[in-house]
């Protein structure tokens, strides 16, 4: 039974989608709900999985090429693996472990300054998978022998090849087009800075509090909660929430001339990933626990690494969270997450010495910064939204009494 493969719905914010990876390709069996290809987005990758035992029959759309909503893809034949009628791209016979055409393959390889000889194939007649260098990128020992590049070169021609220099090593450049995502990224976050009246205002928390109570009670917590560890994130995303119900302009949102105030608390955490930043929303914060958020936070960065992050995950937050400290940044200025209208970033806890009851003492501090649209917020409640986390991570109780 012949079966047609369409690419998948795409909501009326999303105009088409690029096809990333074919993971299988004509005559190569494959079993119900196996991954076919990788559909790239402006917003995430979508997947499109087979209907039934069987094998592609033919590819209709080749890796790189764009497809509409519904579009038909590839044609599919439920039951016995059948012979591929015309596969569009499909790599020559002779091509073996040097047959790189996949976009994902090639991005993968210039990313690593990698040659695509450097590894084994395991596609169909030796085809180079995207697979292949994720699995090389993590166990080198997989890589092909170094004879590989020269099995079907003559002695005489292999003599002739010279030898490698030993100088200084050349001058290259790469050129690398961006994903959907990436360059979808980057628009946003130049609009926002030309469209919005951003402003930040920085303060620092003293982390020793924290840092106790989760020394105190980190085996019992993760021993209470099923192994879900006890980390920072939680308390940020805790105290954001309730400093977010005493300032409703910092959870407020614009569209268009209208501010939309949000009686509730749909935090972003942005998550980096080898595609780019993506900022999948935890729900409802208010009414979560310390280990919900906690729980919530690694199922949303979990999904967001290994692509399987839907466009419902990433719609309808109103304050974000971004955590430059855990790369090492000491301070910086985060970019607004629109139409919101404030972030707050986190930075790298640092031992310096500050004042404390006339005495200089050692603490490990934090600086934060919160980015804000002046349109919606004035500076006045800006600071004191700041001033207000730092109150209630330098004395957790607040948190949980809500004062």
């Amino acid at each position: 039974m012949s079966i047609e493969i369409k690419a998948p719905s795409f909501p009326e914010s999303v105009a088409d989608g690029t096809i990333a990876t074919w993971h299988k390709q004509p005559g190569e069996a494959c079993k119900r709900d196996d991954l076919i290809v990788d559909i790239e987005t402006d917003k995430v990758v979508m997947e499109v999985v087979a209907p039934a035992d069987g094998s592609l029959s033919e590819i209709m759309a080749a890796e790189g090429s764009t497809v509409l909503s519904n579009a038909l893809i590839a044609m599919f034949v439920a039951g016995d693996v059948v012979a591929p009628a015309q596969a569009v791209a499909a790599p020559e016979a002779d091509s073996g472990a040097l047959d790189a055409s996949g976009p994902a393959v090639r991005k993968l390889l210039n990313e690593n300054n990698l040659e695509a000889n450097q590894i084994v194939g395991t596609g169909k007649g030796g085809r180079l998978l995207k697979e292949d260098v994720l699995n090389y990128l993590k166990n080198p020992s997989t890589a092909a022998p170094a004879a590989t590049a020269l099995v079907a070169a003559p002695a005489a021609v292999a003599a002739e090849m010279p030898a490698p220099s030993t100088g200084p090593s050349h001058r290259t450049s790469r050129r690398v087009p961006m994903t959907r995502l990436r360059a979808t990224i980057a628009k946003r976050l130049v609009s926002a800075q030309n469209e919005a009246a951003m402003l930040t205002t920085y303060n620092e928390v003293d982390m020793s509090p924290i840092m106790a109570l989760r020394k105190q009670y980190k085996a019992q917590f993760e021993k209470a909660h099923n192994g879900t560890r006890l980390g920072f994130m939680s308390f940020f995303v805790k105290a954001a929430a309730e400093a977010l119900k005493r300032f409703p302009a910092v959870n407020a949102s614009l569209d268009g001339n209208d501010m939309v105030y949000h009686a509730y608390q749909d935090i972003s955490v942005a998550v980096s990933t080898d595609r780019g930043l993506v900022v999948p929303v935890l729900r409802d914060v208010e009414a979560m626990s310390l280990a919900d958020i906690e729980k919530g936070i690694v199922g949303l960065a979990t999904q967001a690494k290994a692509g399987k992050l839907t466009l419902e995950d990433m719609q309808g937050g109103t304050f974000t969270i971004t955590n430059g400290g855990i790369f090492g940044s000491l301070l910086s200025t985060p970019i607004l997450n629109a139409p919101q209208t404030a972030i707050l970033g986190m930075h790298t806890i640092q031992d310096r010495p500050v004042a404390e009851n006339g005495q200089v003492v050692i603490r490990p501090m934090m600086y934060l910064a919160l980015s804000y649209d002046h349109r919606m917020i004035d500076g006045k409640d800006a600071v004191q939204f700041l001033v207000t986390i730092k109150e209630l991570l330098q004395d957790p109780a607040r948190i949980l009494l809500e004062i």
